[in-house]
């Protein structure tokens, strides 16, 4: 993990190039603007999806061999980024930011020409120190830094809320959602699954699991099997096939191994399914209101 001082250091970068590229404020994030402030271009005549394998020189032979992974490239000899362009657009924004990232922070920049990303280098939570680093940057120009917070805070307690400020901000769902999760004064968690595929039992995997801090400070660590059974209400969910709701119950054990009731939002979004935990009675004062289909 980054050291404070240079996280600090990201953040600060980060908002220099949001204020000097007059993207501060405006939304959904230009990321775009971004990219041609930071002098370089998006190659979009090459899909990293598609493209041959001879095409890159032999310097770069590992892109190669990652190829089928890889999502997105940056060559700072060309000042070119390449993308997997079979991806979203929010998904090639936060890529496309993060490439930003190893052009702009300066301590890479001086040891690097090119850098490949794949599944696990944009993973938010990658243990590459120089990966953590782009990360960092790009959910801190995606998310323009305490922005996010502040029109989190405006909102209530319930996942339509980050749902919407993925729209407003042009980030992904998933990625909203853990961002919300984790910048909340409120005591929130978030599970995220996947259906199984094995065919031999119904159930869900979890792929990842997060806690507000006053979550944790309440309730402690919660620890989740990696496998999830049916008898799980929010797995029931997934096999009934349902989109959306807001009216979950679940109980399970936390801190002293105490059986408590939580309610829980639910949301699928064909990818993943997003399970906000929420603790009964918790306090949620807000004029905004959100109402969703069944079927959105």
């Amino acid at each position: 993990m980054l050291g404070m001082v240079k996280n600090n250091d990201v953040e600060s970068i980060a908002y220099d190039i949001l204020k000097q590229s007059k993207s501060l404020g405006v939304f959904p994030t230009p990321v775009d603007r971004i990219v041609q402030y930071s002098e370089l271009v998006v190659d979009s005549s090459i899909d990293l999806s598609v493209i041959p394998q001879n095409y890159f020189s032999k310097s770069i032979e590992s892109l190669k061999r990652a190829l089928r992974k890889t999502r997105g490239a940056l060559d700072r000899r060309k000042k070119k980024i390449y993308l997997d362009l079979t991806q979203g657009e929010s998904r090639k924004n936060f890529i496309k930011l993060h490439e930003v990232g190893h052009e702009v922070l300066p301590w890479q920049r001086e040891l690097y020409e090119f850098f490949e990303d794949d599944e696990l280098s944009i993973n938010i939570d990658t243990q590459d120190e120089f990966e953590f680093e782009a990360n960092c940057f790009a959910s801190s120009a995606l998310f323009q830094l305490d922005r996010y917070k502040e029109e989190m805070d405006k909102l209530p307690l319930e996942i339509g809320s980050p749902m919407a400020l993925a729209k407003k901000f042009g980030s992904s769902q998933h990625a909203s959602i853990r961002k919300y999760v984790d910048t909340s004064n409120k005591r929130c968690a978030l599970l995220v699954l996947e259906k199984e595929t094995n065919g031999k039992l119904m159930g869900c995997e979890v792929r990842n699991y997060f806690q507000s801090s006053s979550f944790t400070k309440t309730f402690g660590n919660v620890i989740w099997e990696k496998n999830l059974s049916i008898k799980w209400p929010f797995v029931q969910d997934v096999y009934m096939r349902r989109r959306f709701h807001t009216e979950g119950q679940v109980a399970f054990n936390t801190k002293d191994k105490k059986l408590t009731t939580f309610t829980y939002h639910y949301f699928n979004n064909t990818f993943n399914t997003f399970v906000l935990i929420i603790p009964v009675g918790e306090k949620n004062y807000s004029r905004t209101s959100f109402y969703f289909k069944e079927n959105l």
